[in-house]
């Protein structure tokens, strides 16, 4: 499972439990799981807006100097 797919999983869930909460009256705990849900999705949807851009020269030699610190 992916990075985007679990958090567009937490997502729904949370809005599921937001749903329930305003199903029962407790409108601030709707709020604040309907707000953590909308945060999960926007963070799902920033990995994989970020996943399918190339990587830029700054971040590959990141990479590098981190794979040659593993290998020291």
């Amino acid at each position: 499972m992916t990075i985007e797919r679990a958090f567009t999983i937490l997502a729904v869930l949370l809005v599921v439990v937001a749903a329930t909460f305003l199903w029962r009256d407790n409108i601030s705990a709707a709020f604040v799981s309907g707000a953590l849900g909308a945060v999960a999705w926007f963070l799902g949807y920033r990995f994989r807006l970020r996943a399918g851009f190339p990587a830029t020269q700054e971040d590959q030699k990141e990479s590098i100097e981190d794979n040659d610190k593993l290998h020291e």
